[in-house]
Formats: structure tokens, sequence, C-alpha cells
């Protein structure tokens, strides 16, 4: 080769390189922050300090971390169109994020088609990590059947044996109750249910909900209900006087998300996954939490955790890998320890389920607020269905 041209090509190769590495590594997140704010901008505020962090700790691979976030309005196909113009048009490294179930499908299917990395923050239905998981996709929070498994745990020990439900007729809601009836007959052969009531997301009607529940005459009733569905039915149980009356074991009450709102209408006794933050006294929670409270000037929500724990996780699938390769990245994930303000955590390598946890308690009222009390932090690993229950679920192509 001439030496002018081989010159050319070594200019070129060192110019290429020292382009690329001054290129940000850039993670495309998604998610319903004009439609479900409360969750969302506490996540949001979550993410922004570990990118913060991590960018004065010198980046990653001696680059920046970049965020771009897109909006999803809380629907699927919205979610999709983004997903697929920060893959092209960005070039995003990373995909993450999603709050509802339908949503975090619909982007696990595009991270299959397009062999995309995609962390899966929040959307917590089973089919993410089983039936419908896929090599690229991971989640972070504990599914459906971790939380009811949970739960069960609890409602197992009540003499209750009439379970009525009430949960959103969407993927999570279905999801959850299949998973509470399933372990909760396992360990109780004896409860039956009685009724089940299947509103849809955010048009919640109380008075008939809660009318047609107490017919079916329940010893207790599951609970699956959200945001401002949850506070309709709280409002409306406590007129009729059927809280606390009859019991209620329910999914994610115990959140400062949903405590703030309902405020002293809390209802007190019922058995709930939540997050008492005030609470909490680990070394990683206390520094996380004085963190975001010295950035931000409020006290974090699940929402910030969980935020916080997504970049977490992906910054140490990216030191692992030393790369951002997706494959290398898969690869990397597959058993992965990575920290959260929880504690340890890791991503199981058959089903890309993450073992953090959750705490579980229940409901009482401090002054004129919601809060956990007689809680217990329950660590994800240790309510996880065996490896034979995943590979009869969980598709072969998914675990190559």
């Amino acid at each position: 080769m001439k030496p002018a041209l081989l010159g050319g090509v070594l200019l070129t190769t060192v110019l290429c390189a020292h382009s690329a590495s001054d290129q940000p590594i850039k993670i495309g997140e998604i998610n319903s922050y004009s439609t479900i704010p409360q969750f969302t901008l506490p996540y949001r505020q979550g993410w922004q300090l570990a990118i913060e962090e991590i960018n004065a700790a010198g980046g990653l691979l001696g680059r920046k971390v970049e965020v771009i976030a897109r909006d999803d309005a809380g629907k699927p196909e919205e979610a999709l169109r983004h997903a697929i113009e920060l893959t092209s048009r960005e070039q995003v490294d990373v995909l993450a994020g999603g709050y509802l179930s339908n949503i975090g499908l619909a982007l696990a299917d595009h991270a299959q088609k397009n062999k995309r990395l995609y962390i899966a923050s929040e959307p917590l239905t089973d089919a993410i990590v089983w039936d419908k998981g896929n090599r690229y996709t991971f989640r972070l929070r504990p599914s459906t059947y971790m939380q009811a498994a949970m739960l069960v745990e609890e409602a197992a020990k009540m003499p209750a044996k009439r379970w009525a439900t009430i949960a959103p007729n969407y993927e999570y809601g279905q999801s959850a109750v299949a998973s509470f009836k399933e372990l909760l007959k396992a360990r109780r052969p004896d409860v039956e249910f009685v009724g089940e009531q299947w509103p849809a997301l955010g048009k919640l009607d109380a008075g008939t909900a809660l009318q047609a529940t107490m017919q079916s005459k329940p010893d207790a009733i599951f609970n699956v209900t959200f945001g401002a569905d949850l506070a309709k039915l709280v409002r409306e149980g406590n007129q009729r006087g059927i809280f606390p009356k009859v019991p209620v074991v329910s999914l994610l009450s115990g959140e400062p998300e949903y405590l703030d709102v309902l405020k002293d209408e809390t209802p007190k006794g019922w058995i709930v996954t939540g997050y008492p933050w005030d609470q909490i006294d680990s070394r990683e929670h206390a520094s996380f939490a004085a963190n975001y409270y010295r950035r931000f000037k409020e006290y974090p929500k699940v929402g910030s955790v969980v935020g916080y724990s997504t970049m977490q996780a992906i910054f140490a699938g990216i030191k692992k890998a030393n790369s951002t390769d997706n494959e290398k990245l898969v690869v990397a994930l597959r058993g992965l320890k990575f920290s959260t303000p929880f504690g340890p955590a890791e991503f199981r390598a058959i089903d890309h389920q993450s073992t953090m946890g959750a705490y579980v308690g229940k409901l009482d009222l401090r002054g004129n607020k919601g809060t956990m009390v007689n809680w217990r932090y329950a660590d994800g690993k240790a309510y996880l269905p065996s490896d034979a229950y995943v590979k009869a679920r969980r598709p072969a192509e998914a675990m190559k």
C-alpha cells in the first residue's frame, strides 16, 4: 500500500475511533408521563439522579450517558412509534421504561424483532418474561406472580374462605388475579372465589362494583385497582361501611404515590405491598433517599426507586459487557448482579426476571396520612417459581 494511502487509512481509523468515543451512550426511555404522572414524574427524577451521578463520576466506558425520553400517552401504538424512532433515527444503545403491562408487551415485541435490548422498568405482567418472553427483554420490578406470592403468604393465614376480586380488565389485572388464585388455592385448597369485577382501566364505577362484590358475600377481597380507580374504590367502600369490615388484600396500595392521594381516607388493616420510605434504615436506602431529597426537595416514591434502579442495572450491564453491543449486553445481563436502594438484586438467567423485592405490611393512619405498619422486606428471589415452571411457560427460543 502506498504511504499516502496508508496514512489516509490510519488517519480515518483514528478519527472514527475518536469520534465514537466522543459520542454519548444513549438510552431511549419511553413512559406514560402525561397519563400517570403520580408514578412517572418521580420515576423520571429517579433516573435523572442516576444519570447525573454516573456522568459526574466520568460516565461509562469513557463516555457520557444520555437519556432520550418519550411520552407514550398510555397507548401501546404511541410507545411503538417512539421505539421505532429511537432505535432508527436516534440509534439508542438500549431501550428502557414502560408502565402499563400492555405497553411493556408491545415494547418487548419490538425489542425481539429488532434485536434491541429492552429493560422493562415497571410493567408487571408475568407474560413479559414467561409466555411472551424473549432474548432481548429483561424486567426489573417484582412481577404480578411475585407480588401475589408475597400477599398470598399473608392471605393464607386469614380465616377467609370466600374471596372476591376487583381488578382492571387488561393484562396487568388479569395476570395478577390469575396468579393470586393459583397460589392461594395451592396453599389453601379450601378457599373459593365467589365473585369477580373487571372494570375498564380508569373507568371504575365503584358503587356498582362494590354492590356486585358484596352480593357474592365474600369473606375477603383481593384488590388490584390503582391510581384514580383505587381512590374511588376506597372512598365508596368507606362510605358504605365495607372497609374495614371486610378484609382486603391489595396489590401496590402501600406505595406513597397512592397513599398521598388517599390521605385520611386510607383504609386501616389492608394487607398490601408498598414502600414505607420513611422507616427504612438500610445504608443503601438512606444514601439514596438523602441524595434524592437534596436534588429534588421531596421524599422518594416507588417510581423514584424504579427509575434509579433501572439505570443502575443498565450501567452495571454495560460495565460488565465493556460494550454497548446488544448481543454482548444480553450475555452480560444474564445473572447480572446490581445495586438498588432496596439492596442487591440480579437478573435470573433463565427468565430475565430481576430478584428485586417489595415491602409487605398493613395500612394504618398516622395523623391524617396513610402509612405502612408491621412491614417486612420480601426479597424477590424467595418468591420466584422453579426452573421447571419457567421452562413450561417461557418459549425455548427466549432462553438461547
